[in-house]
């Protein structure tokens, strides 16, 4: 017998999806288990949905299914458990596909070396779903991206077999917005903004999504919701680039910066503290904005104060390396020949990703001047570096031997007044040693 459409238009399709997932029934694929595909998983299979993570690494796939979490965020026993319970499991078979209720999209968007939007795994991703499209699925984008890829680039790949969004099959976009390392808000507790092709898509996704998050936010389009994943990350860009700017402005005038914003942040009203530092890092900050001036000089419009942010951001490591150079030259040393300690490598405190570092920029500038470069962080044993590796060193001997300790990330975990007693000189970005006096210390 035929389910009958709802009072509010859903056909039967619609109806018949969102009664597998409000009775915990549907099967859901995550394509790509990184930082973003892999607590997804697991926030849904914790809430009773039946999980399958797709990735092409045969290492995280190995480790998903052994229950052993690469993630920080996603403790290993919460994992091992819902893989011994069947919840969730993960393969590299795209197959499996086919047999999914709800497909949503979780690979990286990274910026080609001319700074373009490089969509390839999305487009591999959109491939390997419209292979098996049937009807009653729904797919969901998350990765990044500029306004109009949902309903430019992936719904053309979908119909291309006759199939109707928002009537045979369902397709929205989720923007990710995840904040590694945030100790208060995480997948679950984050609002959520859901924006679909048609309105059924987007009650449909919006279902789908209650099950697992706390908020859940619709709004009119894909479009719509792609922008405000951009405006968050360019919101931030922007006024990291200005207090950076302002940072350059109080080295200047011989004022301290850190001070300055403290005061102004007092204020109980206009004014939202933002802090300096050595430059943008992390797969969404310096990567957005990007996005969307991209898209906007395809319509003929120049994006003058996204482009002016990232400018004065790029340009922070560089002016890094000159302080430290000026610091020693102060010192009557050059920068050739120098031992300099980089305290911290990846792109913020207390996590392990490295992606868009600025202490990678800062170690290839420093070594390009003929600095002697060694790096300690807690939380990043080893890096790639030039064909090898490069592993973090013992902390205070390194700080004793070093001519200048430069402080790029400040973990928490740092012992700050040890390091200022054991170092020579001290260049931090962070204000990591703030209220510790001391003559060795020159801040940003």
């Amino acid at each position: 017998m035929a389910i009958p459409s709802t009072e509010d238009g859903l056909n039967e399709t619609a109806v018949r999806l969102l009664d597998r997932i409000r009775k915990r029934e549907a099967k859901v694929g995550t394509v790509g288990l990184g930082y973003v595909g892999l607590p997804l998983s697991v926030e849904f299979a914790t809430a009773g949905l039946q999980v399958t993570g797709f990735d092409l690494s045969a290492e995280k796939v190995d480790s998903v299914n052994k229950g052993e979490s690469y993630i920080k965020d996603v403790p290993g026993a919460r994992l091992g458990t819902l893989v011994r319970q069947g919840r969730l499991r993960a393969s590299r078979d795209f197959d499996g596909l086919g047999e999914c209720d709800a497909i949503i999209i979780c690979v990286p968007t990274p910026l080609s070396k001319t700074k373009d939007p490089d969509l390839s795994m999305v487009v591999d991703a959109a491939k390997a779903i419209a292979a098996r499209l049937h009807p009653g699925q729904l797919v969901v984008l998350e990765s990044t991206t500029y306004p109009g890829t949902t309903e430019e680039l992936i719904l053309p790949m979908l119909t291309e077999k006759g199939l109707t969004a928002g009537k045979d099959f369902f397709l929205a976009f989720s923007p990710e917005r995840v904040d590694p390392g945030n100790p208060r808000f995480n997948t679950r507790n984050t609002p959520k903004i859901i924006g679909g092709v048609t309105p059924a898509c987007t009650e449909v996704a919006k279902a789908l999504y209650g099950t697992a998050i706390d908020t859940v936010i619709p709004v009119s389009s894909t479009k719509a919701a792609e922008m405000i994943k951009l405006l968050e990350n360019t919101f931030r860009s922007v006024n990291i680039g200005l207090v950076n700017e302002v940072a350059l402005m109080c080295e200047r005038l011989g004022v301290n910066v850190w001070e300055v914003i403290d005061a102004a942040a007092s204020k109980p009203f206009g004014f939202m503290p933002f802090y300096p530092g050595p430059g943008l890092g992390g797969h969404c900050i310096p990567i957005d904005p990007l996005y969307l001036s991209w898209k906007l000089r395809t319509l003929n419009y120049r994006a003058r104060f996204i482009e002016l942010a990232g400018e004065i951001n790029s340009e922070m490591p560089e002016h890094v390396c000159e302080r430290v150079s000026n610091a020693l030259n102060d010192r009557s040393r050059s920068v050739k020949g120098s031992d300099v300690l980089v305290l911290g490598v990846s792109y913020k405190r207390d996590i392990d990703d490295v992606r868009e570092s600025p202490a990678l920029d800062i170690l290839r500038l420093l070594e390009s001047r003929g600095a002697k470069i060694s790096y300690h962080d807690p939380h990043v044993p080893e890096l790639e570096w030039n064909g090898g590796s490069l592993k973090s060193v013992d902390l205070l001997p390194a700080v004793r031997d070093a001519h200048v300790v430069l402080i790029v990330t400040d973990h928490s975990s740092l012992p700050y007044p040890q390091i200022v007693e054991a170092a020579q000189l001290i260049v931090d970005t962070r204000n990591a040693t703030k209220g510790i006096a001391s003559e060795k210390i020159l801040r940003i």
